[in-house]
């Protein structure tokens, strides 16, 4: 103990003498570029190698996606379906979620300005458009419609891909989509649809996450789990990706953090974009299949796809440089099988008429009855086989009794004059 004493003593003369003080561990604090933890976990940046998505156009159907920042400098189009926002779909049509277009098309495509501390998109090269949506009260157009419309509009506008970071918390969803979203993949345009988040009310997947066809993202943590609260379940989901501590910029131009679905779907529409560059000529459903195909499956589940994970946890890397056999259908289903078995389908033409018709013999002459007398008369028949018969013998039996009484009466007289 006194020799433990001693020590410190002798240290403290020496910082005395030296006049030195100490002075901690400095602590580095991560740059934008490293806190997008995504970028390097899923293969990204090995992706980057081949190609960063020029030559795909990417529309993000969302609230729109703000002018100004340098981050959206890839932005080449865009249209309002709200009636409520700007022409060109540049001006955020929700009051209290404005930067949500934003964020997803950050996540996606933001441009590469160089800058450490400025944050990057998985494809961002790739080009953007921007179609803005009214949601609930703020539109007005119905949204079901301004969905629709603006799946159209971006297909005739040279869209390659459409992500769709919203759900309506129901399984149905209109006829209206059928044929919007058969117009998308008839034209080889991908569908990337966010799951839902439990922590907003989604306890399992709803449309637009439902429909055959579209490539639906779950979301996981950091570490690769399945998001309790940014996240949801469902059998149509087909691969899964980060829904937690992800970051946005937003239409202040501002970095946030943020969660959910939301930002997963656009990492995926973004990986699609990186296979469709690093593969020209690609089909839809081929791009798709590399994704699925090529996802990693965690260790805790033993079949896919997984009502959390879908295939699994997305591999960018692998999506663009894997040897994935060509593919002849949709992977995760057949929207058009789907409608002509679930919807009501108008009467087709009547058949025309192949053969001379056939000449039949008419019917002989119906032969005549006579008509019928009262029932309650006797026919002739019965007149002379019953009737007529039953009158004699009911006369005679009259007179045989009239005659039996007056010998009885005569009988009676006699008696009385005696």
């Amino acid at each position: 103990m006194r020799r433990l004493a001693r020590l410190a003593a002798l240290a403290l003369a020496l910082v005395v003498l030296t006049g030195a003080t100490p002075t901690p561990t400095p602590t580095e604090t991560p740059t934008v570029r490293e806190r997008e933890y995504w970028i390097a976990d899923l293969g990204i940046d090995k992706a980057w190698a081949a190609t960063k998505g020029k030559g795909v156009t990417i529309a993000v159907l969302d609230k729109g996606i703000v002018e100004g920042p340098p981050a959206f400098a890839g932005v080449v189009g865009g249209a309002d379906m709200s009636g409520v926002g700007a022409p060109n779909g540049r001006k955020p049509v929700d009051v209290k979620e404005r930067d949500h277009g934003s964020w997803v098309a950050s996540m996606a495509a933001a441009r590469d300005t160089g800058d450490q501390g400025e944050m990057i998109g998985v494809a961002p090269e790739a080009s953007l458009l921007s179609v803005s949506l009214g949601f609930g009260d703020l539109a007005a157009v119905p949204f079901d419609e301004q969905v629709a419309k603006g799946i159209v509009w971006a297909v005739d506008h040279g869209a390659d891909i459409i992500n769709l970071s919203f759900t309506t918390g129901r399984q149905s969803w209109p006829e209206s989509w059928d044929d919007a979203f058969l117009y998308a993949m008839t034209h080889d345009v991908l569908i990337v649809v966010a799951a839902g988040n439990r922590g907003s009310g989604t306890t399992s997947v709803g449309a637009p996450a439902t429909i055959p066809g579209v490539l639906t993202v779950g979301g996981v943590d950091p570490k690769g789990k399945a998001s309790v609260e940014a996240s949801t379940q469902g059998i149509t989901i087909g691969v899964a990706a980060p829904s937690e501590e992800l970051l946005g910029i937003g239409a202040d131009g501002t970095l946030s953090v943020w969660p959910g679905t939301s930002g997963a779907a656009p990492i995926v529409a973004g990986v699609a974009a990186l296979v469709e560059a690093a593969h020209p000529g690609i089909s839809a459903i081929d791009v798709m299949n590399r994704i699925i195909k090529t996802a990693k499956k965690p260790a805790d589940v033993s079949k896919v796809p997984d009502p959390l994970y879908g295939y699994g946890v997305i591999d960018a890397h692998a999506a663009v440089t894997a040897d994935v056999p060509s593919v002849t259908k949709n992977p995760m289903g057949d929207l058009a099988a789907w409608v002509k078995v679930n919807r009501r389908q108008e009467a087709g033409p009547l058949p025309t008429q192949t053969a001379a018709p056939v000449e039949v013999p008419p019917l002989p002459p119906v032969e005549t009855q006579p008509e019928a007398g009262s029932s309650f008369l006797p026919s002739a028949e019965e007149l002379r086989t019953g009737t007529l018969p039953l009158f004699a013998l009911c006369g005679a039996g009259i007179l045989v009794v009239l005659g039996v009484i007056a010998a009885v009466r005569r009988a009676r007289s006699a008696r009385v004059r005696r």
